[in-house]
């Protein structure tokens, strides 16, 4: 692997402010790697080189000039296609949208560019990021890139693929259910679901709807740090966005994990987890746990999660996507329409009750922290699945509800409103990546990062533990088999039939 491409974040950002490397050195790297790599992986799927470099010159100058330097100043990033982005692309991973093209950055995207970072290109994702597998009839498919032949998981698989890969140094993702943290499982990479208006959002058309939140994914977790820095600030145009600076992930804390009291779940007492993935878990747990000052098998009371979670759900999906089914069914994809219809059979009574036990959900997991400082659980209930396959149909022979009922080890966490960070933390039972999923305490966004960048720090003491990288010679050899941009079956059978089969939203 080239050198400068597969620094961290910090690295290069530090490289750049001392004039070490040009932003456009680098840019020039993360390009090469793109065009090398990208073929087989289908990560990023629209760009502006162009507008690219001429940033990156800019950004150059300043440097020389001896400027003020933003956060990210000189930093390549990739946009996931969710996010609206002046100039470039942007069509959600829908058809209506596909040569759609914004007069205007949201705020997040804003902001990164304030920071100085050069937006590079937007990242794949399911349409409207209603998929728990990275592929839509716009682009196709993006594959693992440990293994192109398997799924990387979804919505930000995309921004997770191309981390791996060393194509950027940072990523944007989104995350409702996990559309965020099981991406940065499959691929070995890190993510941050951030608390409900950490990272405020200026276009959602359900403002005050918590389930659904940005945040940053990168190689480590400094660097999602970094690019979080960045990210939070108050706006108006949020109604649910936090007053919170950039110091604290900006100049990361060192948590000490020796004072911490941390409660292990395989499950979390209510998600369907592989037999595999549990054992897998324990046997790590094992080595985690002699980490703290106190360690203990325990989870919350999650209650009635999946109806809490189809329901609330629902509710988005009746008022962002009711209108656009009605009027393009033909062009929207299987998951959208059945969300759609789905929601439609959700009373007003249910959604009152789903509120009541979403509420009573977040204060058992608050009186839960009372005796816990963190809880640790798997990132992904099974191994990477085939790229095919649109989701997992069944673990272990128990058939799966709804084609998300397979990630309710990360809508669990969802539900409580609380920042949870991934890491990875070597390979799993299959030989791909296995992430750790570390759920912090609410609102405590910088103390979660704190906790995973220790831990971070210990499990890559250990060559079983520490972060696996791809072998890109592999990757890219010519006879290494590979269905990126292809679009499943199921997907094609529906642009010429009707939709049928799980319901659900990630």
């Amino acid at each position: 692997m080239d050198e400068l491409v597969d620094r961290t974040a910090r690295e290069l950002r530090a490289l750049i402010g001392r004039k070490a490397i040009s932003p456009v050195e680098l840019l020039a790297a993360c390009r090469a790697r793109i065009e090398r790599v990208d073929p087989k992986v289908n990560a990023i799927v629209a760009h502006d080189f162009d507008r690219a470099r001429r940033d990156a010159e800019t950004a150059e100058a300043a440097v020389l000039k001896g400027e003020r330097l933003g956060l990210l100043h000189g930093l390549p990033v990739a946009i996931k296609d969710l996010m609206a982005t002046e100039g470039i692309t942007t069509t959600y991973g829908s058809l209506i949208h596909k040569h759609n093209v914004p007069a205007r950055d949201e705020i997040a995207v804003a902001r990164l560019r304030e920071a100085g970072a050069i937006v590079i290109g937007k990242t794949n994702t399911p349409e409207f990021g209603a998929g728990s597998n990275t592929t839509n009839r716009v682009y196709g498919a993006t594959v693992n890139p440990f293994d192109p032949m398997l799924s990387c998981a979804g919505s930000s698989g995309g921004a997770a693929a191309a981390l791996a890969t060393g194509m950027v140094p940072l990523a944007t993702g989104s995350d409702m259910g996990g559309s965020l943290r099981t991406p940065a499982s499959f691929c070995g990479v890190v993510g941050h679901r951030t608390s409900p208006g950490a990272v405020p959002n200026d276009v959602r058309g359900y403002g005050w709807n918590p389930l659904s939140v940005d945040g940053p994914m990168g190689r480590t977790v400094g660097d999602a740090a970094l690019l979080m820095a960045a990210l939070v600030g108050a706006d108006d145009r949020d109604p649910l966005a936090q007053v919170l600076g950039p110091a604290p992930f900006a100049n990361l804390a060192t948590a000490d994990l020796g004072s911490l009291r941390v409660a292990f779940s395989a499950d979390l007492g209510c998600a369907p987890v592989s037999a595999t993935i549990r054992e897998h878990f324990k046997h790590t747990s094992r080595h985690l746990a002699a980490l703290f000052a106190h360690a203990e098998w325990r989870e919350p009371d999650f209650g009635d999660v999946d109806f809490i979670f189809e329901t609330l759900r629902a509710v988005a999906f009746a008022d962002i996507h009711g209108d656009y089914v009605a009027e393009h069914r033909r062009h929207a994809g299987p998951n959208v329409i059945a969300n759609a219809e789905f929601a439609r059979t959700v009373s007003v009574r249910e959604v009152g009750r789903a509120h009541r036990e979403q509420t009573d959900l977040f204060r058992r997991v608050l009186r839960f922290f009372e005796d816990f400082d963190l809880i640790i659980c798997p990132a992904a209930s099974v191994v990477p699945f085939p790229v095919e396959d649109t989701y997992v149909a069944e673990i272990d022979g128990e058939k799966m509800a709804t084609y998300i009922t397979w990630i309710t080890v990360t809508y669990a966490i969802t539900l409580t409103g609380h920042p949870a960070t991934v890491i990875p933390c070597g390979l799993g039972p299959s030989g791909m990546p296995f992430g750790l999923q570390i759920v912090g305490r609410h609102r405590d966004d910088a103390g979660t990062l704190a906790i995973a960048a220790a831990l971070e720090a210990a499990l890559s003491e250990v060559p079983e533990y520490r972060r696996p990288v791809p072998d890109l010679d592999v990757l890219t050899a010519p006879e290494t088999k590979s269905l990126a941009g292809t679009v499943p079956a199921a997907l094609e059978a529906h642009a010429h039939g009707p939709v049928s089969g799980p319901v659900g939203v990630s």
